[in-house]
């Protein structure tokens, strides 16, 4: 694969990204003796995941170092705006088994993916598969994205078993924000979810979907200062993709994309938390990192994505072994034309250009 030293340059960028986040996470975790040693495993596979890609790039195969699963499209709650529910079902399709999922990581690991991050649907109805994953791949780091409400006492006592399970509890604000997407109540559970976690010394945060609405309660220093006080390590901030027809109007405008990453720096100085902004500054990285550049994702039902936004693919991962799906004619050209994939259009450039990323597909 010929690459251009912009293109190694942004790849040196993101991994720098990557080792500096698990490094802070470190920094922060070293209060607590049971995240101290789970901490050092990571960093160091970190470390040699990064090498690994080096030395797969320089073989043509690019290897994302973050690797979202959507284990299963089965979910406790029907919030509004799922990007879940707006995918294209394709009839007959099942969730991967337990015995997939694992080799698809246990492939992942050895290509040098630093994470693994598992999103749905609901990802803890498939409680007993995360925990199996976490005990065998105890070096890996496995962020679960979750509504956090299967999370009760005797969950949370098994999380505390595998810090490498990394629950990140999404919130849209305080009460009032959260239940009206979320439904009633919802906030006052995901309070005591907080509770149970901090008790068992987990490592977890909140994902907060940032809209044009409840921005300036999800960046205001009240909101951060509580979280923080219950517990909550790391936040990120997804950007409000309009998926639901009608919605455009909750679209950050640039000024509030702009400020959205001044306050993630300030309170990163402010705050012993991480801060994340999703999809983040893609003219620092050329473009959008989606489609292996930085992420790929793997439906339920094994398809190799270039993001959960477009739900395109001409690779399985139920027949086609990892490192041939990453060569993938389909991602590589979207890799190519991601230059014009810096206007997001709403937190999702993929999402803006789906219609391109389709024709894409039906030319493969």
């Amino acid at each position: 694969m010929s690459e251009c030293r912009e293109e190694r340059s942004y790849r040196d960028i993101f991994d720098g990204v990557i080792e500096a986040t698990i490094k802070n996470a470190g920094r922060i975790a070293s209060k607590n003796p049971g995240l101290v040693l789970t901490g050092a495993k990571i960093a160091y596979h970190q470390k040699k995941a990064a090498a690994k890609r080096a030395e797969y790039e320089r073989k043509g195969v690019l290897v994302p170092g973050v690797m979202m699963i959507s284990l299963t499209s089965r979910c406790n709650l029907t919030c509004m705006g799922c990007y879940m529910n707006s995918r294209e079902c394709r009839l007959g399709s099942s969730d991967m088994t337990d015995e997939e999922v694992s080799d698809i990581i246990s492939q992942a690991r050895d290509l040098g993916v630093s994470a693994v991050v598992f999103a749905g649907g609901e990802p803890f109805l498939r409680l007993p598969l995360i925990l199996s994953l976490a005990k065998r791949y105890h070096e890996m780091l496995f962020p679960v994205f979750t509504n956090g409400l299967l999370i009760d006492e005797a969950v949370s006592k098994e999380l505390g078993r595998h810090k490498n399970i990394v629950p990140m509890l999404s919130l849209e604000g305080f009460s009032v924000e959260t239940d009206f997407r979320r439904g009633e109540g919802t906030y006052e559970k995901l309070m005591d979810v907080c509770r149970r976690l901090s008790e068992r010394g987990m490592f977890f945060g909140c994902s907060l979907m940032v809209t044009s609405k409840n921005m300036p309660c999800v960046t205001g220093e009240e909101f951060v200062s509580d979280m923080v006080s219950r517990g909550v390590l790391a936040f990120v901030y997804v950007e409000y993709v309009p998926i639901e027809a009608g919605t455009e109007d909750l679209v950050l405008t640039k000024e509030q994309q702009s400020h959205l990453r001044e306050k993630l720096h300030e309170y990163c100085d402010r705050f012993p938390a991480l801060f994340i902004g999703f999809p983040g500054d893609e003219d620092a990285y050329g473009g959008c990192l989606a489609a292996g550049r930085g992420f790929v994702h793997v439906s339920p039902s094994g398809d190799l994505e270039p993001c959960p936004a477009a739900p395109f693919s001409d690779m399985n991962l139920k027949t086609v072994p990892l490192e041939d799906a990453l060569k993938s004619g389909l991602l590589e050209k979207i890799r190519k034309s991601h230059g014009m994939l810096t206007e997001s259009g709403g937190g999702c450039a993929l999402w803006a250009n789906r219609e391109w990323v389709k024709t894409l597909h039906e030319k493969k």
